[in-house]
């Protein structure tokens, strides 16, 4: 691999990257890539595996006969040496390697170290913010954007939202809510992640701290990201449960980094569930989860039920689907929207990461570094790109 450092400097070698390319949702970003990646797109596969990354390229080459010449990169996420010759060597890294808090610093720091464009699927909030307080100054300094939270984690909700003020008046004061419908599974890798996370209450605390004391204060305007309590919304006639996921803190970091938000914007997140029974058997399996969670014995068995790589069939993902409506009011005006499509943890979040990494590689996009949102960083673009792709960004009613 011939690295060439420096964005500025000499042509490197490759416009994107995908590590971590023959894991399950890596597999399905690579078969996306194959089959729209532009003409001309100089990526490569990268992972651990090189027997695996060639088994992958066999399998793309009968979507795209070009794949049979496609470049292999050996690399480990803890080789620093490896990893940040992999930066180095590409204008944009895409990486599906998680839990993200084992194996993912690494990365960020090389890509914000070379000045590389990063996106990932983390739904971790420790990591994003480790990530933040470790390396936003560096990627500012070399014009890195660093982006995560690029899949089901957390597009929907950032750019619904994002979508969803643009629909309301400028200059007062916003407040947005989004219900969460799905059928989906999930996946061994996912299931990985989300019970790391779950384990790591201090930790994420801290984090989330140190944050907090390096993040410059917002003057002038107010975001707030609230849990809302357990209700029935008439809005989309659905019980809704709020969701703790990282979407709501994403969507606040949106709105403090641009003014379209307004000077007070608030913004909470929920599940949508039809019937209260289910909703009240959500609310238990979601207790005993993260009670699990806690039980290293426990956590171990429950990972163990799904292994990481393996994850719904093609039957199964075709079957999925989502849908995120958002209620928006401000200034004397509602509007509700949605952004929905097909199976969001596998087939939308491939799609999602896979035209990330290609707007942060070809649009004309703001000027900006650091770590960054979805909506901040690509905004209008993104959401083009992902209508062009597929997934539904509409009104359904204004007044």
């Amino acid at each position: 691999m011939n690295a060439q450092v420096g964005q500025d400097g000499p042509e490197r070698a490759y416009d994107v990257v995908l590590f971590g390319a023959t894991g399950f949702v890596g597999a399905l970003t690579a078969e996306y890539l194959a089959a729209h990646a532009p003409a001309g797109c100089r990526w490569a596969l990268a992972g651990r595996d090189l027997a695996k990354l060639e088994r992958l390229r066999e399998r793309l080459t009968a979507i795209d006969p070009a794949c049979a010449h496609l470049p292999l990169l050996r690399a480990d996420a803890s080789d620093t040496a490896a990893v940040r010759e992999l930066a180095s060597a590409t204008r944009v890294l895409a990486t599906t390697v998680g839990p993200y808090v084992w194996y993912g610093a690494e990365l960020v720091a090389a890509c914000a170290r070379a000045g590389t464009d990063y996106v990932d699927l983390t739904g971790e909030p420790e990591f994003v913010d480790r990530m933040y307080v470790e390396h936003d100054a560096r990627a500012r300094e070399t014009g890195a954007r660093i982006v995560h939270a690029c899949g089901f984690d957390s597009i929907p909700a950032d750019l619904g939202a994002y979508f969803t003020v643009r629909h309301l008046p400028e200059g007062v004061p916003l407040r947005v809510d989004g219900f969460m419908r799905s059928n989906a599974l999930f996946s061994g890798g996912t299931l990985a992640s989300a019970l790391t996370a779950l384990s790591r209450g201090p930790q994420t605390l801290a984090a989330a701290r140190a944050r907090r004391l390096h993040e410059p204060r917002l003057l002038g305007r107010r975001a707030r990201g609230p849990v809302g309590a357990p209700r029935f919304s008439s809005e989309t006639g659905t019980w809704a449960l709020p969701l703790p996921t990282l979407d709501p803190t994403l969507v606040t970091r949106s709105a403090a980094a641009l003014e379209r938000y307004g000077p007070d914007f608030r913004y909470r997140h929920y599940a949508s569930v039809k019937h209260l029974p289910v909703a009240l058997g959500g609310t238990a399996a979601l207790g005993a989860t993260v009670a699990l969670a806690q039980v290293p014995p426990a956590r171990r068995w429950l990972m163990n039920r799904w292994e990481s790589g393996q994850g719904p069939d093609v039957e199964r993902r075709a079957r999925s689907w989502f849908t995120v409506r958002f209620v928006g009011e401000g200034g004397g005006r509602r509007v509700l929207t949605e952004v929905a499509g097909g199976d969001p943890g596998y087939g939308e979040t491939a799609k999602m990461l896979a035209e990330s990494a290609l707007c942060l590689a070809y649009d004309a996009l703001p000027d900006a570094a650091g770590q960054l949102t979805t909506a901040v960083a690509m905004g209008d673009a993104l959401t083009a790109r992902l209508q062009k792709a597929g997934l539904v960004f509409r009104v359904v009613d204004s007044r």
